[in-house]
């Protein structure tokens, strides 16, 4: 069974990370929250401190699990200026693993490493400059799936993102289920 690996960097957007933990949590996934650095408490953009399961150094991913990009900013930038966290998610998309980055992080990291080109792709009103240099095709719209990514524009589309996650992980039907029990439909 895949496992679901969420990135905190510090000045990650707390909405966006914790609403895919929670929906994939509530569809039964394992979700290992996972710092970018050796501290396991990490801060969000809004003074929000969250605990994480495990650091990286510690993380072996496999080509069947999820890499998950929480955005805010300064979070995107210190996400991508983590080698470890760079070369992971290199590897896992050569190796055509599922990857998921929402707000800034599909074109402050994603793009930037690469990973984008020919892909159709969301991300935060402002970002698209970023990724359309990438070579991605910007789509304005709250979550875009193409093939082994998938990219949401923000924190209003916080548990879009997740129930999508979970649809393409579990199906139709558990995101369904997650998402009336969450009273969202």
């Amino acid at each position: 069974m895949s496992k679901f690996y969420v990135f905190f960097a510090p000045g990650f957007e707390e909405i966006e990370a914790v609403a895919p933990i929670d929906i994939l949590r509530r569809a039964g996934a394992e979700v290992e929250i996972v710092s970018i650095s050796d501290v396991r408490l990490v801060a969000g953009a809004h003074g929000i401190a969250v605990q994480t399961d495990t650091i990286i150094s510690e993380v072996k991913v496999t080509d069947q699990d999820w890499m998950i990009l929480p955005g805010g900013m300064p979070g995107a930038t210190n996400l991508v200026n983590c080698p470890a966290l760079a070369c992971a998610l290199k590897a896992h998309a050569d190796n055509g693993g599922q990857i998921a980055a929402i707000c800034a992080s599909p074109a402050v990291v994603l793009a930037q490493l690469g990973l984008l080109k020919g892909v159709n792709a969301t991300c935060y009103p402002g970002f698209e400059d970023g990724l359309m240099a990438s070579g991605a095709n910007y789509v304005e719209t709250g979550v875009v799936i193409d093939g082994n990514i998938t990219t949401a524009s923000g924190p209003g589309y916080a548990t879009d993102f997740g129930l999508a996650i979970v649809e393409q992980a579990f199906g139709e039907e558990v995101a369904d289920q997650v998402a009336s029990g969450m009273l969202l439909k």
